[in-house]
């Protein structure tokens, strides 16, 4: 899944992080599911079509598809985790769950061709379906978020990126897939750098310049980089792949990340969330969503391309 053609890939979970993305969600209008299945069957046609007039773009689209439309859509057992965004009800921040059948994934290293494959994209489906969210991502400088920091340091590379992110043997029938966990989060950008920089480096677990771990505290109030990472009762360490961007439109005084995150295990994911909007020990929440509000949630399970490709079939 990593080993596809540069010109065009469909499900590319495990590709390299580009320039441009959107993260656009939508939801099946009733009825529509067989001209959705068309779409989606065809669209490893749709991006080569598009992608091999220029080979540098690294167009890429992968599909999420959502608990509530999986059986309609696919008419296949259902992937063994699949579910509705669980919201995380904290003390103070909560992590809310938010509509959304499809997930449309897409990545370049060119704003253009992101921009025309959308707009192919959504001109087949037509009135199939309803936009939900539309976020168009951007890579901010040397990959860092709008906070200043690097994002994605932590994620796996080469044979671990796959092992962390596609289903094996546990679910035989959804072998090479991909559970995506989405949200979208709003920052208050003048409160958060209004703060010191030695504050903004401990509440993330980072120096802000060199990218540099912080040592964990020994004890209490938990930077954010300790609370995203999951150890479990063995000591092993279980990875997820972030492909995060920022976002904004300074004129509406609107900043953001989005999260965007794959794994083969959704309990690594949820186990993530808990203790960010919980807090570990219980109590003291992850000080980062002082500054980043949650405003959406959802789950999605991205198949192999051959299914998809299938589903246009009969």
């Amino acid at each position: 899944m990593t080993d596809r053609d540069p010109r065009g890939a469909v499900q590319a979970v495990a590709s390299p992080l580009t320039a441009n993305a959107v993260f656009l969600v939508v939801d099946v209008a009733p009825g529509a599911a067989d001209r959705v299945r068309d779409v989606l069957a065809d669209l490893a046609g749709s991006i080569k079509s598009l992608a091999f007039p220029y080979s540098d773009s690294a167009l890429t689209c992968t599909v999420g598809i959502g608990s509530a439309i999986w059986d309609e859509l696919t008419a296949l057992p259902r992937p063994a985790q699949l579910r509705p965004f669980t919201p995380v009800v904290g003390a103070h921040h909560t992590a809310p769950s938010t509509p959304g059948d499809l997930l449309f994934h897409i990545r370049a290293e060119r704003a253009d061709v992101c921009f025309e494959f959308e707009r192919r994209l959504l001109e087949s489906l037509g009135d199939a379906v309803r936009v939900v969210d539309e976020t168009v991502g951007f890579r901010s400088f040397d990959r860092r978020d709008l906070l200043g920091f690097v994002d994605g340091t932590a994620n796996p590379i080469g044979a671990e990126l796959d092992a962390a992110v596609l289903v094996g043997d546990e679910d035989p029938a959804h072998r090479g897939g991909s559970y995506i966990v989405t949200q979208k989060y709003l920052h208050p950008l003048a409160a958060w750098r209004a703060l010191p920089t030695e504050m903004q480096e401990a509440i993330i677990g980072r120096t802000k310049l060199e990218n540099v771990e912080l040592d964990d505290a020994p004890w209490g109030q938990q930077s954010h980089k300790s609370l995203a990472t999951i150890v479990d009762e063995q000591g092993v360490e279980h990875d997820i792949q972030r492909d995060n961007m920022p976002f904004g439109r300074p004129g509406h005084d609107e900043f953001g990340t989005y999260f965007l995150g794959c794994s083969r295990d959704l309990s690594v994911i949820q186990r993530m969330l808990e203790r960010m909007f919980l807090g570990d020990p219980p109590g003291l929440h992850d000080r980062l969503l002082d500054f980043s509000t949650a405003v959406t949630g959802s789950v999605f399970f991205a198949p192999r391309p051959e299914v998809l490709a299938a589903l246009g079939v009969g």
